[in-house]
């Protein structure tokens, strides 16, 4: 079941992608192809939003969380 699963997923891009031009075979139409660009332009600003959020200084250990006093302390970096 679980490959199944597995093909149904990969398959389903090039199925949309088929329904899509038999939907519309003289290609996107403008609206489209702004919503394509805008989505676009929002993934690569939360991926630059995201590229600088929490890192770690350099040289810097990762403590993992952890039970202290009955209380979790959450991961954090510890200074060299």
């Amino acid at each position: 079941m679980l490959r199944l699963a597995e093909l149904a997923l990969f398959l389903l891009p090039f199925a949309l992608f088929l329904a899509w031009r038999l939907a519309l075979p003289r290609g996107p139409s403008r609206a489209m192809v702004l919503a394509a660009a805008a989505a676009l332009l929002v993934l690569a600003a939360t991926l630059f939003w995201l590229s600088g959020e929490d890192t770690l200084a350099p040289g810097a250990t990762y403590v993992p969380p952890h039970m202290k006093d009955g209380v979790i302390v959450p991961g954090h970096g510890a200074k060299p």
